[in-house]
């Protein structure tokens, strides 16, 4: 940042910027390094949390295109970490449930996220890390809701 100037660098959005490109690239390495890719890890998070979903609901939880979910859990069913079968009550809508593969696949991700963390945040002590955590989360709040 030496010959990045000052009245850049001084500006938290800017910073913001800067570590969320970093970041990405991060959780991108670590993603893909156990075999799969962010979009993989949403779906499958969403899943372990709310349960079988039609795909619409997962682009909503998720915050994904229609096409990048379709991709995506394409994908996941192929490496047999999802199940798609036709909603009982709507046969033109699919159901995603994760199964038993995909959870395993889960905890392998989240691990490899962890580590992201870790590397991301490795100057900062634990509390300092809370704290980062709680700020951004009040933020990101407040303008979610605007």
């Amino acid at each position: 940042m030496d010959q990045t100037p000052a009245r850049l660098t001084a500006k938290p959005s800017w910073l913001l910027t800067q570590l969320a490109v970093h970041a990405h690239r991060l959780a991108s390495d670590g993603f893909s390094e156990a075999g799969a890719r962010g979009y993989h890890y949403r779906i499958l998070a969403a899943l372990a949390e709310f349960g079988p979903a039609s795909q619409t609901e997962l682009g909503r939880r998720c915050n994904m295109d229609r096409s990048d979910v379709v991709a995506a859990i394409n994908e996941l069913a192929e490496q047999g970490f999802v199940e798609r079968t036709p909603d009982p009550q709507d046969r033109r809508r699919n159901t995603v449930t994760l199964i038993k593969s995909g959870d395993r696949q889960l905890r392998c991700l989240d691990r490899a996220l962890d580590k992201v963390q870790d590397d991301l945040l490795e100057p900062l002590p634990v509390e300092d890390r809370r704290t980062l955590t709680d700020l951004l989360t009040r933020l990101l709040s407040h303008h979610q809701q605007g």
